[in-house]
């Protein structure tokens, strides 16, 4: 297992944002604002030539509101706007904790910020994500000063870096470490990923939607006809595991040659013991991201699977993982 973690780089940041005034109104779902505006702001900051796929990003979330407004004449009151699959130019997660949508005075909203594969350096967050997210918290832009917005209205009280289970200050008290230097292999130092779990787990629950439609079944090794979520959650990971491997046309199937025979073998048969015992998925919510939300339960969740859904679970899978979407906890 440790040899197929070993080319994931990541850095994993945790965000924490407090409340400067009486209340805020969060978006229904709050990373595809903080998709639009930080990329706004950072673009802004750019050269012009630097700021050219950064602002792509941004138009593309601009069309999508136009062509929505125009269709709301004739979509069912009820019926969710698509949300278009939008990412910025560096590989990016943004995560935010579940919580409510109305905050008061001194309240915090915690989020993640992950950074993934090449994108997965310190020193991009310093010089474009830090910097936006300080003109956020005070912008006095009229673009964004509707009734209870946040952007204008919060402090960043802290930001912290994850070493395996830990979290390491980068910013304390609205005060950035400068010698602090976060790298793209700490994320998984100590972690064991599930493999020291003696209880036995039933539940998988999404925290975010998921849409598992991309990952390709061909790529599998040894994909029999039978199917369950845990079977696409795995092909989802070894799509997802694409990206920090060396060369352009990379496909599933080189994910899976990190792995020996021998545990391929071992958790493919894994998989062909393990269907859902019942399914409690919903659509998502209206004008999120992805597809379902929900969870699914089981007689007993393999241990042998354990380390490969944890860490499938922290990169996120799927489609519009940009948006937070494709994680889950399992119970």
């Amino acid at each position: 297992m440790w040899d197929f973690i070993n080319p994931v780089s990541l850095i994993r940041y945790l965000i924490v944002w407090q409340v400067n005034s009486s209340l805020v109104q969060l978006p229904r779902y709050l990373p595809t604002e903080l998709s639009q505006t930080l990329g706004l702001l950072i673009a802004n900051r750019l050269p012009t030539q630097q700021a050219r796929d950064w602002r792509k990003a941004v138009a593309a979330w601009e069309q999508s509101a136009v062509a929505a407004a125009a269709d709301d004449r004739r979509r069912p009151p009820t019926a969710s706007r698509p949300i278009p699959d939008v990412t910025w130019p560096l590989e990016s997660v943004l995560f935010v904790y579940p919580g409510k949508r109305a905050y008061g005075l001194g309240e915090t909203i915690l989020w993640e910020l992950k950074l993934l594969g090449d994108s997965a350096d310190h020193g991009l967050f310093l010089e474009f994500i830090l910097p936006a997210m300080e003109e956020a918290a005070t912008t006095t832009d009229p673009r964004w000063q509707r009734p209870y917005s946040l952007w204008g209205h919060f402090d960043t009280r802290a930001i912290y870096a994850a070493r395996g289970a830990r979290w390491e200050p980068v910013v304390s008290d609205g005060r950035l470490n400068l010698d602090y230097r976060a790298v793209a292999t700490q994320w998984a130092e100590g972690l064991t990923l599930g493999s020291d779990l003696t209880r036995r787990l039933q539940r998988l629950t999404w925290i975010t939607p998921f849409d598992l439609t991309q990952p390709r079944v061909s790529d599998s090794p040894q994909r029999s006809h039978k199917s369950s979520i845990l079977h696409n959650i795995l092909d989802a990971l070894m799509e997802r595991m694409t990206l920090f491997l060396p060369g352009k046309r990379r496909v599933a199937a080189d994910a899976w040659a990190l792995l020996n025979s021998d545990e391929q073998t071992a958790l493919w048969l894994a998989l062909e013991q393990t269907l859902p015992q019942r399914s409690l998925l919903d659509p998502a919510p209206r004008d999120w991201p992805g597809r379902w939300m929900g969870a699914q339960m089981f007689k007993t969740i393999p241990p042998r699977l354990l380390p490969y859904l944890e860490l499938a679970s922290i990169l996120h899978i799927g489609r519009q993982t940009h948006l937070g979407c494709g994680t889950f906890r399992l119970d």
